[in-house]
């Protein structure tokens, strides 16, 4: 989106110590903090990138939010899979337009808002209703009415089964146990399909290898994705002293498809 920020519109004010603040431009609106107020009015009509003021002197630039932004800052009812992941899965799970997803489980959205904004399908499973309900809104509040049409959350546990009629070209699983939705998998993915678990611990991950078939499934990994930050100003270079480390680990694996036995087996 282009030009001055309107009513309706969601804006990232970032203060002078670059901590991000989200809020959602409406008439009469006022966004408060400890160092002032800003209304939204002073942001009306303005281009992105301006600086505005509070009513006790803080400066806050204003800008769009990425998705970055809106998945650390949006509501959230459940823990969201971290940005430096969200990165990860869609590229081991290789999700783009036009494939299908199947994802289990939904929580606040962040996974659904990745794949959605490639172009694919995402068909979803999810036991709470109230999850479902703030996945449905961030979805809708970032990415716009035109994505929900691509977007299906239905109040169902995967680890009873998943429709086999979907078809589905990637399984992402974000649930306490992946391993028991493998065999589900099997048979709503097609031939060629890959399956991706995001998993906070090893033991997990590991129970996810053990279940991928050898005979049915190829190319399987287990990785983890480290994220640590520099420090730059002017000939002072280091690392930042903190780093977002572990955080889960990811499993992927390609679906070769219920295949017969090689002769001589």
């Amino acid at each position: 989106m282009r030009g001055p920020f309107e009513v309706g519109d969601k804006v990232v004010l970032v203060d002078t110590k670059r901590r991000h603040y989200l809020v959602t431009l409406r008439d009469g609106g006022e966004f408060h903090s400890h160092k002032g107020i800003v209304t939204h009015a002073q942001l009306v009509g303005v281009p992105e990138g301006s600086i505005v003021r509070s009513t006790r002197g803080q400066d806050y630039t204003a800008l769009r939010p990425t998705l970055e932004d809106f998945v650390l800052l949006m509501p959230r009812g459940a823990q969201v899979i971290y940005p430096k992941d969200l990165g990860a899965i869609l590229m081991l799970a290789d999700v783009g337009g036009p494939v299908r997803v199947f994802e289990s489980g939904v929580g606040s959205g962040a996974l659904s808002m990745a794949m959605l904004r490639t172009g694919a399908d995402v068909v979803g499973y999810e036991l709470r209703e109230d999850f479902a309900n703030r996945a449905r809104l961030n979805v809708g509040a970032f990415l716009g009415d035109a994505a929900l049409e691509r977007y299906r959350v239905e109040l169902r546990d995967a680890y009873e089964g998943i429709d086999e009629h979907l078809e589905v070209d990637r399984v992402v699983l974000d649930l306490p146990e992946p391993w028991r939705v493998v065999p589900h998998a099997e048979g709503a993915l097609v031939p060629g399909g890959v399956l991706c678990a995001y998993t906070p611990s090893i033991v997990q991950a590991t129970q996810v290898r053990e279940v991928l078939r050898p005979e049915r499934w190829a190319e399987a990994k287990t990785l983890e994705v480290l994220h640590r930050t520099w420090h730059v100003d002017g000939a002072a270079v280091r690392p930042d002293h903190r780093m977002v480390a572990h955080t889960g680990f990811l499993t992927a694996a390609r679906y070769l498809g219920k295949r017969p036995p090689a002769p001589g087996d």
